[in-house]
């Protein structure tokens, strides 16, 4: 199988993201907004129903779920010392308003989402990118510099940061803006040897008690 790799400046172009396929391999350059916060995605939505306005125009964006450790100086100004993915799917019920509300044509970290949000990214030209799990260094090595923070008020893995990166990556498309996801195919790959595994079970079964 023939790796297929994109190296895209964000923001994104919808033409740009539905040529990529699930399982291709991408490379980010350009600004990126990063959180890891349950809190921090109530607040987005809050932001869509108007109740305060966003701290970020996202439009054409990439919004992932990445936890980080933080450095703050004396001015406010804060270094990323590492950045790691947080789990995906623990946003779930937030991004299919998010995806199309903010504009988004990327999002992320690592366990993939559910139909309900691949369904979102069909429909608005967006893409779900895998992280490596315990992959900080190859992550970290991409970040160039802290462009911004969204609501320094909240603690600092909660706070939204725009972060300018450098070949961030790679990252795989785990969910394609046609709605094809690894994830889903992995799980029926599984499935299909589990019941071959069984199948065999079985037959070695039925035979040695014959």
């Amino acid at each position: 199988m023939t790796v297929v790799e994109h190296d895209l400046t964000l923001p994104l172009s919808e033409e740009a993201v539905r040529s990529l396929n699930a399982g291709d391999f991408v490379y980010l350059t350009g600004e990126i907004f990063a959180t890891a916060g349950l809190p921090t995605h109530d607040r987005l939505l809050g932001c869509l129903d108007g109740v305060e306005p966003l701290p970020f125009d996202m439009q054409g964006g990439a919004l992932f779920q990445l936890g980080s450790l933080n450095e703050e100086a004396e001015d406010g100004s804060l270094s990323i010392v590492y950045m790691n993915p947080t789990t995906s799917t623990r946003f779930n019920a937030h991004m299919p308003r998010l995806i199309p509300g903010l504009g988004l044509r990327a999002t992320g970290g690592k366990g993939g989402l559910n139909a309900e949000c691949a369904q979102a990214m069909a429909k608005c030209g967006c893409v779900y990118l895998s992280f490596l799990g315990g992959g900080a260094q190859i992550i970290t090595a991409g970040i160039r510099k802290v462009t911004g923070i969204g609501w320094p008020e909240m603690i600092s893995h909660y706070r939204i940061v725009r972060i300018e990166v450098e070949r961030l990556g790679p990252l795989t498309v785990g969910i394609d803006a046609n709605g094809s996801s690894i994830y889903d195919q992995t799980a029926a790959s599984a499935q299909e040897k589990r019941s071959a595994i069984l199948d065999e079970m079985r037959a070695a079964r039925d035979a040695a008690g014959s």
